[in-house]
């Protein structure tokens, strides 16, 4: 009688490497970095957006209003309207409304101060995801390198002898870093170039505002 065990073959057990175990093959030095910037990213993509859209949010016939209290002479309703809307536009205006009974000239510089200091404000946090989406690649390429250097290093102190098991704990930091790089740069690249689209909106819409604001202004005089 055949003993069935011995003509099984042996299946080699496929193991799952988790994310935390990818993270301590790349390297604390590459990976730690790439891990800030990432949650950096995060925070700054939710946190802008928000941020933005609520400045593209129009409020129910707020200009109507403006419009309607300046050519009336109530400057001070007009004030305490924008006062008491939270947004760029509502900002911007109120310091125009605030020069009311100076040249045309001067509350045009005022709005146009207010408007650059609205959309810098907006802007805050743009530059730092920029700046991840261009290193977030380069940082996951210098661990590919270093990965490559200790694989090389290996090979030379082993000799002919060497195992490809000895070789492996390199080339998986190679590509650990190279992939993790770009997952994070590419999002990053991505949502960097929506948001500075969303910010040119309200840029739109405040100049929209500004004129509006500048033609009630002049048209008493007309």
């Amino acid at each position: 009688m055949l003993d069935s065990t011995a003509t099984t073959p042996v299946v080699p057990q496929e193991t799952t490497l988790s994310v935390w175990e990818l993270i301590k093959m790349g390297g604390w030095y590459i990976m730690g970095p790439l891990a800030l910037m990432s949650l950096t990213a995060v925070y700054i993509i939710i946190e802008r957006s928000m941020a933005i859209n609520r400045a593209l949010r129009d409020e129910k016939d707020f200009m109507a209003k403006i419009r309607d209290y300046i050519r009336d002479g109530k400057i001070d309703s007009a004030r305490n309207l924008c006062q008491s809307t939270n947004s760029p536009v509502a900002r911007m205006l109120e310091k125009g409304i605030s020069r009311i009974g100076k040249p045309l000239k001067d509350i045009e510089v005022s709005v146009e101060n207010q408007g650059k200091l609205e959309v810098y404000r907006l802007e805050a946090g743009l530059p730092i995801l920029a700046t991840i989406s261009g290193a977030a690649p380069m940082i996951g390429f210098l661990g590919t390198v270093v990965g490559m250097v200790v694989t090389f290093h290996t090979m030379e102190v082993s000799g002919a002898g060497v195992e490809l098991s000895q070789l492996s704990g390199g080339m998986m930091q190679a590509m650990i870093t190279t992939v993790a790089g770009l997952i994070i740069g590419i999002p990053a690249y991505v949502g960097y170039n929506l948001l500075v689209a969303r910010v040119n909106k309200v840029v739109q819409k405040m100049e929209s505002r500004s004129i509006e604001f500048m033609e009630v202004l002049e048209s008493p005089a007309k």
